[in-house]
């Protein structure tokens, strides 16, 4: 077997219609997976597994889910499982930040959104899919992460902190869940072009500041992140557990 292989496996990608998640369910289906397409908006998931199912390879379910709605990640867990029997990869992608500015001036129910969302939900979708793995003795959990969970930030600080968050979540499920060869990992992508960064590459000034100060020269693509995942998710990583790899072009160094 290939250490590349994703054949015969099923993946739920949150936050899958577009950027990161989108590239993560196209390459994972490219290598013979099961991908489920998930997000809010049901027409924009509908596309992408239209566009994945007609390409050949895996085969695509969508369903739209919103990650603050314990019984909307529930649907969708038995969803996958009625479709194609079982899960065998979660990839936790989708994140939110509704606010942008100092600490001293989020509002509790701000603050509260960023970690139910980009923590609490990721939490919530292990315990849902992680007793079939156990059983299984086999699965991979992935947190998609940030650099931001390495920094300090005076516009991004809540993120950040959920972000970190994320970091310790992984390395104590993979500590709980190690006997049973069910590993959890994240990601900490750095600057990627999708909508979550647009106004920086959108502008040419900014990109090319960034570009002359990142080791690689150039802002990252979301198949660079969904190059890590598939490392993640295959045989590949079959001795990684609990840990983050950062994908920045050498940004944090």
């Amino acid at each position: 077997m290939s250490l590349f292989d994703l054949k015969g496996k099923t993946a739920i990608i949150t936050g899958s219609s577009r950027g990161i998640g989108k590239a993560i369910a196209e390459e994972y289906a490219a290598l013979g997976a099961n991908v489920v397409i998930s997000s809010r908006k049901e027409d924009a998931c509908r596309a992408v597994a239209d566009e994945i199912n007609a390409r050949g390879g895996g085969k695509a379910l969508a369903f739209p889910a919103n990650i603050s709605a314990k019984e909307s990640l529930q649907a969708m867990v038995e969803a996958t499982r009625k479709a194609f029997g079982r899960v065998d990869i979660l990839v936790c992608n989708a994140a939110s930040n509704p606010y942008y500015g100092p600490l001293g001036g989020i509002s509790d129910e701000q603050f509260r959104k960023i970690l139910d969302n980009n923590i609490l939900s990721n939490h919530w979708l292990i315990q849902m899919i992680s007793p079939e793995m156990i059983d299984r003795k086999e699965g991979s959990i992935i947190i998609v992460s940030s650099i931001g969970g390495l920094r300090g930030s005076p516009v991004i600080g809540a993120y950040n902190i959920s972000k970190a968050a994320d970091f310790q979540l992984a390395r104590n499920y993979a500590v709980e869940y190690g006997q049973y060869n069910v590993r959890v990992n994240c990601i900490a992508p750095g600057l990627i072009r999708t909508d979550f960064a647009r106004a920086l590459w959108e502008n040419p000034e900014a990109e090319a500041a960034f570009n002359r100060s990142n080791p690689i020269r150039r802002i990252g693509d979301p198949r660079d992140i969904a190059g890590a995942a598939v490392f993640l998710a295959a045989p590949a990583s079959a001795y990684v557990t609990g840990q983050m790899i950062v994908v920045d072009g050498g940004s944090t160094i």
